[in-house]
């Protein structure tokens, strides 16, 4: 078995990444100066028994090298990076005939450590030569301390807020993507109508995968009344004529940037009336909240901008038990029963992107140029909610997409796919 193999090299071109990746690293260097920061890729994860889930890397590790590879750890010590990775083995060890995690017969073929070096432009050794840093007399340096971890983990967040333009065209063609999967979806709705949300489910996941390198987060495809559960992922409803069914999808791209779309479509093609006033009530909320976005504004004034005409609508439909005056005020909050959660969150490699940032920063500092951000506010009528007519309950609407924060203003980055109740009736019948 381990005599005659040839031998093949791989002519790996330089990541488009690689320059940049190195520029973030010198950032992160000069926040700790003559400090030596891990950031590992993380390895498999246990699925079932012998079988893993597919591997996606750590957000900062990648961020930072570029490199997606399981078992990998930067490092960067006093300013010097070295990526410590685990390349393919040879075919003369045991690990590539039985391995069933890394051997080559089994997983596929891992890029060599040149490889990966030529790809990414930064020294590779392997990671069974990563030291040890446990012992206080390691290379001289203290022990790991917890505040030293959250501080990194709070500063590589921070430093991952302004997308650079290479960013930006990542996550706009993981935006063109998923919109493409809202059309394949579309374009089923026969198969749709016969298997339900199961159906939109896996066309979406194709798409992600075809073109793509997986969805961002796990979709949700919700009919009717479920569309009331903020994060219905099981997607085992049917889909109903004379009702609604909100999607939330996005695609991650081949290098983890992650579109985060929302469309609330009605399942016979055209809205009903009340469907219609609502839906067209959740669509001024966030024109609303997106006309807020723009340098120098508050993180929190979409939010504001949306709850605003959200309140004066249920105000309208007389179910506020006081004005909307009277409900916006931030020791009243009554509206908040049918909006339910916050308009926007930053975006980026991480759905919820940049969690870890210092809160003066965000969500309570302001937005600038390069920032980007999704503004999704909603209205959801529980099935059980006594409070709303009846003719309300069981409806769920969200309307989403992904802002970049301009110069001047901002950028829709998902706005080839229709919001307006008429353009969304208009696309679903072209495309079905």
């Amino acid at each position: 078995m381990r005599e005659g193999w040839g031998d093949r090299a791989l002519d790996v071109p330089r990541h488009p990444v690689a320059d940049l990746a190195a520029a973030r690293r010198t950032r992160l260097a000069e926040a700790f100066p003559g400090e030596r920061l891990v950031l590992p890729a993380g390895t498999y994860k246990v699925r079932s028994n012998d079988t893993d889930y597919r591997f996606r890397p750590d957000t900062a590790h990648t961020y930072f090298s570029g490199n997606q590879t399981s078992d990998a750890v930067l490092v960067i010590d006093d300013g010097e990076s070295v990526l410590y990775a685990r390349p393919r083995s040879e075919r003369d060890t045991d690990e590539f005939f039985r391995d069933r995690q890394y051997g080559e017969l089994w997983a596929g073929r891992r890029p060599s450590a040149q490889e990966i070096s030529d790809s990414l432009g930064i020294e590779v050794r392997h990671v069974k030569d990563l030291p040890s840093f446990d012992s206080e007399s390691s290379m001289g340096r203290k022990s790991r301390d917890v505040t030293t971890d959250e501080d990194l983990g709070r500063v590589a967040d921070e430093l991952r807020l302004i997308k650079d333009d290479w960013e930006v065209g990542e996550l706009q063609e993981a935006c063109d993507i998923t919109a493409l999967g809202f059309e394949d979806s579309v374009r089923d709705w026969d198969r749709v109508l016969e298997f339900g949300e199961r159906w939109i489910e896996g066309t979406f996941f194709r798409r992600a995968r075809a073109m793509g390198n997986d969805i961002g987060y796990d979709s949700i495809c919700a009919g009717g009344s479920h569309a009331t559960t903020l994060h219905w992922i099981d997607n085992t409803g049917s889909i109903e004529p004379g009702k609604l069914v909100l999607l939330d999808m996005g695609v991650e791209g081949h290098n983890l940037y992650t579109a985060d779309v929302t469309r609330t479509l009605p399942v016979d093609g055209t809205f009903t009336p009340l469907q219609r006033e609502l839906y067209d009530l959740v669509l001024a909320a966030q024109q609303a909240g997106i006309e807020a976005v723009r340098p120098g504004a508050a993180f929190l004034a979409a939010h504001n901008a949306a709850m605003a005409v959200l309140a004066h609508g249920l105000e309208d439909l007389k179910l506020l038990p006081v004005s909307a005056q009277e409900a916006l005020d931030p020791e009243s909050k009554v509206y908040a029963r049918w909006t339910l959660h916050g308009t926007s969150h930053m975006l980026g490699m991480d759905v919820h992107d940049c969690g870890r940032t210092s809160v003066d920063i965000y969500p309570k500092g302001d937005l600038a140029e390069g920032m980007v951000l999704t503004v999704e506010p909603g209205l959801y009528f529980q099935e059980d909610d006594l409070l709303v007519p009846e003719e309300l309950r069981g409806i769920g609407i969200r309307i989403e997409d992904d802002i970049l924060v301009t110069a001047d203003g901002s950028r829709n980055l998902s706005a080839s796919l229709p919001r307006t109740s008429a353009d969304v009736e208009e696309w679903m019948g072209r495309h079905r």
